[in-house]
């Protein structure tokens, strides 16, 4: 019988129950940080498989099926193959990838997103976790959609920016080798692969106009999504808007509904703030007449953009109590 060969990342000697967890891709950028936040969990084994078996398809189908957990740290091709592999032996995973966010065997990882949905992570063997700049679309539109304020037609658009991180390892090592701009728009063809995830989750007819770009710095993002008082369904102010956020987040750990303290002095509100963290923050912007508005959304890209969501929805499957509010 094939012996696996596991890299053992963490072990602990307490005496306290454990659950296993399998990092299906560990060496790439959202694996590492998924890596770093379990090495912090007394009551996980995580496990790795060797650079000889990490490509050996009947190993990574044993190391899932005898996991608690599987995270899916993968391109989407790797991912969907992992996929199938868990079906068949009905392993549970998380998958990181863009390859199952519109999937309807797959519950989708973003736990605020809805009433019921930490419920359905819970109890769910497949889950796939929400790509960065969807996290923060959905956590500014699914609350306003929900509360009857954006209709299913409304059309939107949404600027955002990114640290280079989100690029994965390629974008990183051009940036810190000085050969990229410091900032740069993408995605100009608008037929980014974020899109049906962003239609389908927020229950839109349309998707919106996205406009991703990318700055020199390497954790940090602001989703913003400019709105005219004619898209809302009834007349609203900026306090309106707050509210319905606040009701929504309301027993929300990691979310939180931002003010114009945020601003540095010069009126900057800064991409990079929560870098290191897994925390969402909401603004709502609004000229004197609140007739025209900036909803903004700040998060890392690697945190509750990826590897902390993966972690957050981990614990949900494995009904474990969350580190809330830690700095990696």
């Amino acid at each position: 019988m094939q012996q696996l060969a596991f890299q053992k990342v963490s072990v602990y000697q307490e005496k306290i129950m454990t659950y296993s967890v399998f990092i299906d891709g560990a060496a790439g950028t959202t694996g590492l940080q998924v890596h770093d936040r379990l090495q912090k969990r007394n009551e996980l084994s995580v496990y790795v498989l060797d650079d000889q078996q990490r490509k050996d398809a009947d190993a990574r189908a044993k190391a899932m099926a005898n996991a608690d957990v599987t995270i899916l740290c993968l391109p989407d091709e790797a991912a969907i193959e992992a996929a199938q592999m868990a079906k068949v032996s009905g392993a549970r995973l998380i998958d990181a990838s863009s390859a199952h966010r519109t999937a309807t065997d797959f519950t989708y990882g973003f736990a605020e997103m809805t009433k019921g949905q930490q419920d359905a992570i819970r109890s769910a063997q497949l889950v796939s976790n929400p790509g960065c700049y969807p996290t923060g679309f959905l956590g500014l539109v699914s609350p306003l959609r929900q509360a009857g304020l954006l209709s299913s037609s409304v059309q939107l658009s949404a600027f955002c920016v990114s640290g280079y991180s989100g690029g994965g390892k390629s974008m990183i090592a051009r940036y810190e080798g000085k050969g990229e701009p410091a900032f740069a728009a993408y995605g100009l063809h608008l037929s980014h692969k974020h899109l049906p995830e962003m239609k389908q989750h927020a229950g839109l007819d349309h998707a919106p106009v996205f406009l991703p770009s990318v700055g020199d710095f390497a954790q940090g993002m602001l989703v913003n999504i400019p709105l005219h008082q004619e898209q809302f369904t009834c007349a609203v102010q900026a306090d309106d808007i707050r509210s319905v956020f606040a009701d929504h987040y309301l027993s929300a750990d990691l979310v939180s509904v931002g003010t114009e303290t945020s601003l540095t002095e010069f009126g900057f509100l800064s991409a990079d703030r929560l870098s290191g963290t897994d925390r969402l923050e909401l603004f709502v912007f609004a000229n004197s007449e609140n007739s025209q508005f900036v909803l903004t959304a700040r998060l890392d890209n690697l945190g509750k953009g990826a590897a902390g969501a993966a972690v957050q929805n981990m614990n949900l499957m494995l009904g474990l109590e969350p580190l809330v509010g830690l700095h990696y």
